[in-house]
């Protein structure tokens, strides 16, 4: 009897690493962009709020907490790393462990000149043993009117398989409130 249960126990071991490994393997990347005009403030302005992770906690409305980690570089490219504490919006009580990697530079002239800040993530559950990664993208440029900033944030995310509707959910949810908030406070300035 002995041998029996240890092969039962090996065999279920065996599938929940094939499942494990399923999950991990099958995540696929998804893209997503959102867009707003702030009005009457210049790309500049609206890029340095941006580029400071302490206000994006007041922008993202799911960002519990957060501790830069390092940065460095000047005011032509910074760069920093910060981990946050996040929960989900439409499961509040679910919370995940994030570690995001930022750069913020403005792009020469003759590569438009707009400005950027780029950014991976690494978005962990079960106390780090599932992570997922997504990398996002703020532009800010003049509009034709040249008084007003044209945002535009762009992301790409993994999701695993079977909950693509969820992880679609809470990414538009986050974008739209991002946007939202970002127009509301430029709005009272």
């Amino acid at each position: 009897m002995h041998p029996i249960r240890w092969n039962k126990r090996r065999l279920l071991s065996v599938a929940l690493s094939g499942i494990v490994f399923y999950l991990i393997l099958s995540a696929k990347y998804n893209k997503f962009q959102a867009e707003t005009v702030i009005k009457n403030h210049k790309p500049e302005d609206v890029w340095n709020f941006v580029a400071d992770f302490s206000k994006m906690k007041l922008l993202n409305p799911t960002i519990e907490e957060f501790r830069i980690l390092k940065d460095h570089g000047n005011f032509n490219h910074w760069k920093y790393e910060v981990e946050y504490i996040e929960r989900l919006s439409h499961w509040p009580y679910w919370k995940n462990a994030n570690m995001g990697y930022f750069s913020v530079y403005k792009l020469p002239q003759e590569q438009g000149g707009e400005y950027v800040v780029d950014s991976t993530h690494k978005t962990c559950f079960f106390a780090g043993l599932y992570c997922l990664k997504a990398n996002g993208q703020f532009k800010f440029s003049n509009t034709h009117s040249l008084k007003d900033t044209q945002v535009v944030e762009t992301v790409q995310y993994q999701c695993p398989p079977f909950i693509g509707s969820l992880c679609r959910r809470e990414v538009e949810f986050q974008r739209k409130a991002i946007m939202d908030n970002l127009k509301l406070h430029f709005e009272r300035k």
